[in-house]
């Protein structure tokens, strides 16, 4: 789906905007945005974009002009996107996820891409390395495996008589031929479970495939009386997270997110790296093409600045008592 800047703008702001007199001058380099998901699961992200445009000397209708596409959680899309969006020429694409990257990689080998991604780029064979990427791709990246050690320890922290965890993946069905893609969602689903195993948990697991059928999932981790839930990061779970934050109300289960927006729309806890900052680093490598540098010679760069936010309403809700030694340590709190 093409979102208008005016649209767009509204959804991120909450109010109507518009170009500056005149619409977007001659000449004005164009970055053609690729995402998979919808434009409400980008928004948070958005500031930290900016923020990179900025820091690179660039702001949006000012001299640089964006056309943004959203697959809204089709990703078979996204290739026909990718296809729209090479036809238009612009100086640079900016992708949103590994799916848009590849996308927009089999469509251009000429075109600049800067991805946005939790995967390894050089496993998917965006880039040859991560320190010389060698081709038309680069990016910034945001950590998505090693992170469930301190999970397990917010769920000690919050429940210490838990003894099973539900885990919530992608099953990499919806990615189609890209297999790739589908192992890395495998293997971050083995490493929440050989973890857990270790730590004393029983674990069980619901995948979501292209039938995107959380009620089911989340019966079954009703039935089965878990104690606590652990959301893998993906991007289609992420377009869905208000449907699995409305569940985990509903079945009261206390549930651990990757994204500190997930936490803001109400789900209990979330750690991971910054998305914004991944995006703010994405966009700051997308200015530096603009200003003429070549992906070639742009090394991959990852946040390596992993946050943790609690909601306390959430919380009480469940009937929960966050510590406040764990309420210090959170990045962000929501009373």
């Amino acid at each position: 789906m093409i979102i208008e800047r005016r649209t767009f703008l509204s959804l991120v702001c909450g109010a109507a905007a518009s170009l500056p007199r005149g619409g977007v001058a001659l000449g004005m380099p164009k970055i053609a945005f690729l995402h998979p998901a919808t434009v409400e699961a980008y928004v948070s992200n958005a500031a930290g974009f900016a923020r990179g445009l900025k820091d690179a000397g660039f702001a949006e209708a000012a001299n640089v002009a964006i056309a943004y596409r959203f697959a809204n959680g089709q990703l078979a899309e996204l290739a026909t996107l990718a296809g729209e969006v090479v036809g238009e020429a612009p100086a640079v694409i900016v992708a949103g996820g590994a799916a848009a990257a590849m996308a927009a990689a089999h469509a251009t080998s000429a075109i600049p891409i800067v991805f946005v991604t939790g995967h390894d780029p050089a496993r998917l064979g965006l880039v040859a390395s991560l320190a010389q990427p060698g081709g038309n791709v680069t990016g910034a990246t945001f950590a998505t495996t090693g992170l469930v050690g301190r999970k397990l320890e917010l769920v000690r922290a919050l429940l210490p008589r838990a003894e099973t965890l539900g885990y919530l993946g992608d099953s990499g069905a919806s990615y189609g031929a890209d297999a790739v893609i589908a192992r890395a969602f495998a293997e971050r689903k083995d490493e929440a479970v050989h973890m857990s195993q270790a730590a004393g948990l029983q674990v069980l697991v619901a995948e979501i495939g292209t039938e995107h059928d959380y009620d089911t999932a989340f019966t079954t981790f009703a039935e089965r009386r878990i104690d606590a839930l652990i959301v893998g990061a993906s991007a289609i779970l992420a377009n869905d997270v208000d449907e699995i934050v409305a569940l985990a109300e509903r079945n009261r289960i206390p549930t651990l997110f990757e994204r500190r927006s997930d936490v803001v729309a109400g789900g209990l806890v979330s750690y991971g790296d910054s998305r914004a900052e991944a995006w703010r680093l994405g966009a700051a490598c997308a200015g530096r093409i603009l200003g003429g540098a070549s992906p070639a010679n742009l090394p991959v760069v990852g946040t390596g600045k992993p946050e943790l936010a609690i909601n306390l309403k959430t919380a009480r809700a469940l009937g929960l008592t966050v510590a406040p030694a764990l309420i210090a340590q959170a990045d962000t709190v929501i009373e």
